[in-house]
């Protein structure tokens, strides 16, 4: 994190908090609600300092106005104010010579967090700040805890008597109420997140696309090769799972005709590992076409991605880490198969056994599993070989069969598939395939998936019978991609990990052992 944050012991904090309790005590006792039901606010600061931005410093205007926000710095006494709100800052003048007595003795009871409402006319500091006159005031929600903010009054460094950086990191998000008050980088990037999904939906739909939703409890996982979260559904007294991927009922809608094209932004979820680019929960968003193949899917999603980020940055040149990212399309397009012999020297199409596929896998120390299948092999060689060089936005194309097994055979080898994964700063950001219809490939395919999961693979795809059936009606030709959002916003908003892009990420109980 950039703004750093306080950390205060324990007993400092409920100090704090008791003196902050008298305080309550004290408003009640002058008839003063500290939590009233509303407010009338006509302004906000960025309209302010947009309409006022020509105003000659030490010149005043009689325009008056109300606003309301979070007291985030008090000079002077309480003289000067800085109000925060979710466009920005306003300094607030409090003088004596515009409030009455009584709203000084509230003005004093007044602390750093506080929400207040302020009415008063607009003026210009010599200095050349943009001000608000206050003639009235209205404490509008009383804080008890103080912020862990940079900028604390003396008041309240003379309390603490020190303070220091915080460094457990955790805090920041398993307070993200906090984290949002006092770093305008995090409120940056969740408004970006915002705006990022709202481009994703127009881009969509101005190509035709109708959005649809799809359960999020499923009789059993399927569309990915994931491990599950299980509950229990007690009026039913059936066994239901989390979705893992909506992929297969958005697939059966492909197969009812409702639209052509369809997409899906939905919340997913996988009883997997926590890292830097993975939360068990997850944003994601599938899309599936009519009449294409994943040729056309890989057009679309250089020009998704390109046109969110001209739309939302200005630029399709982003700087992720040290590294400036080119997202002007096109991008290009290598072979699984082709881009590991250009780094490894060794053409795996040339063994047609798991075992020779192996062997020649552990020369290149990749961490294989003697029960692993060929493909299974390529995909581990590739991940240590080829991934972590793919900065520049890349798709990675024609994926073996063992792993694919939801994608058309591809038409020129049937130990591939017609699959794609784009990377970008060697990140998988979306997976996308020529859709397989035929059924009883499929049904094939998710027999071998089933005994696989027989077998000990967690992972391993469920056999859905009536998604068979469903490719039994006829699903026409169609191209598909599923791309992680959470990635997509750590890309266009330079942060190093999931949990910076996700409000509430998945975090060990404190309490847990």
């Amino acid at each position: 994190m950039t703004e750093k944050t306080i950390h205060q012991p324990t007993s400092a904090l409920e100090t704090i908090r008791q003196t902050r309790i008298q305080k309550l005590a004290d408003l009640a006792d002058k008839g003063v609600n500290p939590y009233p039901y509303a407010f009338d606010k006509d302004a906000d600061a960025k309209f302010l300092q947009d309409k006022y931005k020509d105003l000659p410093a030490g010149e005043e205007t009689e325009d008056t106005y109300s606003v309301a926000g979070r007291v985030m710095a008090m000079r002077n006494s309480g003289m000067f104010i800085d109000l925060m709100d979710p466009t920005g800052k306003i300094q607030i003048f409090s003088h004596k010579e515009n409030l009455d007595e009584e709203t000084m003795k509230i003005l004093k009871l007044i602390d750093l967090g506080d929400i207040v409402g302020f009415t008063g006319t607009i003026r210009r500091t010599p200095r050349g700040e943009l001000s608000i006159k206050a003639v009235s005031l209205k404490v509008l929600s009383k804080s008890l805890l103080p912020l862990p903010n940079k900028q604390i009054s003396e008041e309240k460094k003379e309390q603490l008597k020190s303070h220091t950086t915080l460094t457990d990191v955790e805090t920041k998000y398993r307070q993200r109420y906090v984290d949002l008050i006092v770093n305008e980088q995090t409120r940056d990037t969740f408004r970006k997140r915002s705006l990022i999904i709202q481009k994703i939906r127009e881009y969509l739909t101005n190509q035709g696309f109708i959005e649809v939703e799809t359960p999020m409890l499923h009789t059993q996982a399927s569309g990915a090769n994931a491990r599950p979260f299980i509950t229990h559904h007690n009026a039913l007294d059936m066994d239901l799972t989390l979705r893992i991927a909506p992929e297969l009922h958005l697939k059966r809608i492909m197969v009812g005709g409702l639209n052509e094209k369809i997409f899906e932004l939905s919340r997913c979820f996988r009883n997997e590992g926590i890292d830097t680019r993975h939360n068990p929960e997850f944003t994601m968003i599938e899309l599936y076409q009519a009449y294409v193949d994943y040729n056309e899917m890989m057009v679309l999603t250089e020009n998704l991605v390109s046109t969110v980020a001209q739309e939302v940055l200005g630029t399709m040149k982003i700087q992720y880490g040290d590294n400036i990212i080119d997202l002007t399309p096109p991008w290009d397009r290598k072979t699984m198969l082709g881009s590991i012999k250009e780094f490894t020297g060794i053409d795996f199409n040339e063994f047609f056994t798991a075992e020779e596929a192996i062997a020649a896998a552990k020369k290149l120390h990749a961490p294989v599993e003697d029960t692993d299948n060929w493909g299974q092999v390529v995909e581990k060689v590739f991940e240590v070989t080829v991934e972590p060089t793919l900065i520049q936005p890349c798709h990675i194309i024609d994926y073996p069969r063992e792993i694919s097994p939801l994608a058309k055979i591809h038409r020129d080898n049937d130990r591939l598939t017609e699959r794609f994964e784009t990377r970008v700063n060697g990140w998988e950001i979306a997976n996308a395939f020529s859709e397989l219809t035929d059924p009883i490939d499929q049904r094939y395919r998710f027999e071998a998936q089933a005994l696989a999961k027989a077998n000990g693979d967690e992972e391993a795809m469920s056999y859905d019978e009536d998604y068979v059936t469903a490719l039994e009606y006829g699903l026409p030709p169609t191209g598909g991609m599923g791309m992680g959002i959470d990635r997509l916003v750590m890309l266009l908003t330079n942060s190093p990990t999931i949990r910076d892009v996700i409000m509430f990420p998945t975090l060990k109980n404190v309490n847990q052992n």
